[in-house]
Order: C-alpha cells, then sequence, then structure tokens
C-alpha cells in the first residue's frame, strides 16, 4: 500500500492539500541532507532539484514505490538504480511546456530586434536605430532538436510567424503539423535558427561542441532551455567571436549546479563565459524559462494526477481496497 509520502522542496501547498485529502500521510523535510533523512518509512518522494537522489539514498528506502519529480529533468535522481529497484519515476514536463515556449520565443524576439540592446543605450541617453535595424522571423528556416513537449509548444508558439521549422529527434514520427520531422543533416544543411530542447544525458552532454557547430551550412541563431551543460561553453563563445553563430539566448548555463546557488563563486568561471557576459550578442535568463505563476500550478496538477492514477494502479494490482 501506498501511504505515506515525504515533500522534499517547499512551496507545493496544493500537492500537499489534495494528496492529504486521497488519505495519504505527507510529511515535509525542507533543511536535511540525504544523508540525514530516514527514508526507510516511506512509500513516495517529492522533490524538486534541493537533493541529489543517489544509489546510497535509494539503498535505504526499503519502502519506496514512486520518486516524484517536479518539472521535466531527472537528472538528480539515479533512474538506472532506481528502476532496477522496481521504483517508479514520475516527471511533469507539461506542466511547463507553454512556458518555455513563450520564453523561448521572447528571447529569439529579443535578440533579432536588439531590444535589450536598444534598451540599454537609450538608459544611458542614446538614441540609436541603424545598428539596431532587426531580422525578421518569418520566411527564415527553424531547426528545433528534441521534439518532445517543449519542442512541440514552441513550434505551435512559432506557427504565427510564417516561418519553416523543422524537428529533429531521437525517436522516430514525432513531427506533426507545426514541424517537419527530418534528419541532422537536414538541419545542418537549412537552419537559420537552432532551439534545443533536449534532456540531459550521456549523450546530450556537450553536444553543442565545435564539431557540431561547424556542421551548418549558415550561421545561425541559437536558443538554449534545455540543459546547460548540453553546450560547451568555450566553443559556443569561439562560434560568436568567428561569426558561425549570430546570437545566443541562453536560459541554463554550463556552470549551473543542481540547487543553482553560488552561482557566480563557481571555481570553474571562464575568460569564454566573461567573453560571454559582456557581448552584445547574448541575452541571458536565470532557468526561468518554465517558471511562471502558472506552470508552477499546472506543474503540481500534473504531479499530483500521475502520483493517485499510481496509487490507483498499485491498489488493483495488489487488490488493495
Amino acid at each position: 500500500m501506498i501511504k505515506k509520502i515525504l515533500i522534499l522542496d517547499k512551496n507545493h501547498s496544493f500537492i500537499i492539500y489534495k494528496l492529504k485529502k486521497e488519505g495519504l500521510i505527507c510529511d515535509e523535510n525542507y533543511n536535511d541532507s540525504t544523508d540525514k533523512i530516514d527514508i526507510s518509512a516511506y512509500d513516495g518522494i517529492i522533490l524538486r532539484n534541493r537533493l541529489e537522489i543517489d544509489k546510497k539514498f535509494i539503498k535505504k528506502a526499503k519502502n519506496l514505490k514512486f520518486i516524484a519529480r517536479i518539472g521535466s529533468g531527472t537528472e538528480n535522481i539515479d533512474k538506472d538504480y532506481a528502476i532496477k529497484k522496481g521504483i517508479t519515476l514520475i516527471s511533469s514536463p507539461e506542466g511547463n511546456k507553454d512556458a518555455v515556449a513563450e520564453h523561448a520565443t521572447g528571447m529569439l524576439l529579443c535578440m533579432m530586434n536588439y531590444i535589450v540592446r536598444s534598451h540599454q543605450q537609450i538608459i544611458k541617453g542614446k538614441w540609436i536605430r541603424e545598428i539596431n535595424r532587426g531580422v525578421e522571423i518569418m520566411g527564415k528556416t527553424i531547426g528545433i532538436i528534441g521534439y518532445g513537449n517543449t519542442g512541440k509548444a514552441f513550434a505551435k508558439k512559432l506557427s504565427g510567424f510564417d516561418a519553416k521549422i523543422l524537428c529533429y529527434d531521437i525517436l522516430p514520427k514525432v513531427g506533426d503539423i507545426y514541424a517537419k520531422q527530418v534528419n541532422m543533416s537536414t538541419i545542418f544543411k537549412k537552419s537559420d535558427i537552432i532551439s534545443l530542447h533536449v534532456p540531459y544525458t550521456i549523450k546530450t552532454k556537450g553536444m553543442i561542441n565545435y564539431n557540431f557547430i561547424k556542421k551548418f551550412c549558415k550561421p545561425f541563431y541559437f536558443i538554449n532551455t534545455s540543459r546547460g551543460k548540453c553546450v560547451i561553453t568555450n566553443h559556443l563563445a569561439e562560434a560568436l567571436k568567428n561569426g558561425k553563430i549570430y546570437g545566443a539566448c541562453l536560459d541554463v548555463l554550463e556552470y549551473e549546479n543542481l540547487s543553482f546557488k553560488n552561482f557566480f563563486h563557481h571555481h570553474k568561471l571562464t575568460k569564454s563565459f566573461l567573453y560571454l557576459i559582456n557581448s552584445d550578442q547574448v541575452i541571458f535568463t536565470s532557468h526561468i524559462a518554465g517558471w511562471t505563476k502558472e506552470s508552477k500550478y499546472k506543474m503540481d496538477k500534473k504531479i499530483v494526477e500521475k502520483i493517485i492514477l499510481l496509487i490507483k494502479k498499485f491498489n488493483q494490482k495488489y487488490h488493495i481496497r
């Protein structure tokens, strides 16, 4: 029976309220590390990114039936070991897909129309027009790499711009009315704009590197709202310097840690990153693409729905009333 759940991240009162209505016991622990948490009594845990759920922690979870991660990524969980132990993994990428798509669209418009640069010039008393002459999305070819929840939502948002939208994904037949699925050779050949929507895995780590970038036939604008470690910062900076990339919209960065704390004290901050900070070819945001008031509720709602569905299936399997 699934009865007792531990909540490990703050600000999810809706989840607690809904699960308690289902008769579940919800305990909260927002401060302790995994070494100090007694997980043995719990049937499920709910978290975002405060803690890393590793093999050592999972071994202590004698009764654990599920791990629910609010959001899209599960890189802070040892997925392989959890699955090996028969633990179900739950996430809620559906909840923030529209927020990410809107944010990516906004960043792209800001970049191509020099909105941020022009704003910064005006507040310094400079009224400059010609060097801020923008570029239209209309008529461009947009390549979306990773065509899951956020990739599809981004393509839908762009459907009114009269652009040609292509997508690439490791899964077959995921294209739809908003994007034509093609191979990477076509993405390399035709794209004017690239938007990354992939999970962080061994295969995607550092995938945007020198060898990848040089395969493009045309210079392009680049958007990353997925995971920072999918991009090698030094190689991105070099591509901006040599004109292979016109501009970059970065909501995520290679140097982030799981908790997003002490970012600017990270010992690996490089000269290339400092170049990006000082470049008017780059727009940054602080991993907030999926961080809206609406998406918070939608992610919580989706997690609750999935947990309740899992409990019903579990009870049916073991004939628990």
